[in-house]
């Protein structure tokens, strides 16, 4: 259930035009040249032709040219969660910050990641060819009201169901 753009298929120059001085905040807010981009449908336009390299860089791409963008932590920011079901047969949908719509399942997994610095959870989940949503902390939070609990390599672990998957979320006893 998603409403991504098709893939570009055209390869543009592998050198590509250098920066485009655009850049994606932390919050999921497109800038140019410093300035947000107060279009969500020209930030969409941006987000149809985004794709990320092996190397981590982001590039807009186009038939005819691709330049890099800087990316603060991912493109986009999960900020609303629908539930279908309940138990190993519930599904998590997800809508980000452009409008994308993804269930969390195959192709679209659900993973969290814990900041060194401070030990707080950085939820991500997977939109599409290697583009991720970090989960608004909102979003997490209710994320984490339907966890239940599972062992897992005979580690009890707290994770959530979508689409009959088990999405842990991090160790159970970590908290206590």
């Amino acid at each position: 259930m998603t409403n991504a753009p098709p893939p570009v298929n055209a390869a543009p120059p592998d050198e590509g035009c250098g920066e485009f001085g655009i850049r994606i905040g932390r919050d999921g807010t497109w800038y140019y040249h410093n300035s947000p981009i107060g279009r969500l449908a020209l930030a969409k336009l941006f987000a149809s032709v985004l794709r990320r390299e092996a190397d981590g860089s982001y590039w807009l791409v186009t038939p005819v040219e691709r330049g890099r963008i800087v990316v603060d932590d991912v493109p986009f920011v999960a900020v609303e969660l629908d539930v279908a079901g309940d138990g190993r047969d519930q599904i998590l949908s997800l809508r980000t910050n452009l409008d994308d719509r993804v269930e969390i399942g195959d192709g679209h997994e659900l993973r969290v990641e814990i900041d060194p610095a401070t030990g707080e959870p950085r939820p991500y989940v997977m939109i599409r060819a290697g583009l991720e949503a970090r989960l608004a902390r909102s979003v997490f939070y209710h994320v984490v009201e339907l966890g239940t609990e599972e062992v897992l390599d005979g580690h009890p672990q707290l994770g959530v169901w979508s689409k009959g998957q088990f999405f842990p979320l991090g160790d159970s006893t970590a908290a206590t």
